[in-house]
């Protein structure tokens, strides 16, 4: 695989590694996806630990309002974090 496939398949296999959990394999609960957020993206995404935070995100995500992210939601979150980490390289 190229580098690029590598670090596609490892967004999958993030995903996976907390939908797991609780219920439904395929989606992340809202406790779900604030282990995730704080545990793997503490760096990307400002105050990941915070409640709030992960409210909000949680409630953007969720365009369906099933209560639960699926990976085609999780998918604009990881677009988000990727664009914002993009133009923080040209800050620096």
């Amino acid at each position: 695989m190229t580098k690029l496939e590598e670090h596609l398949e490892g967004i999958v296999n993030i995903f996976h590694q907390y939908s797991v959990r609780t219920g439904n394999p395929d989606t992340l609960s809202k406790g779900e996806l604030k282990k995730m957020m704080a545990k793997e993206l503490v760096n990307l995404i400002e105050n990941a630990k915070d409640k709030a935070t992960v409210d909000e995100t949680f409630q953007g995500l969720d365009a369906n309002q099933d209560d639960q992210v699926s990976f085609q939601e999780f998918i604009s979150l990881v677009a988000r974090v990727l664009k914002a980490s993009h133009e923080n390289t040209h800050k620096e």
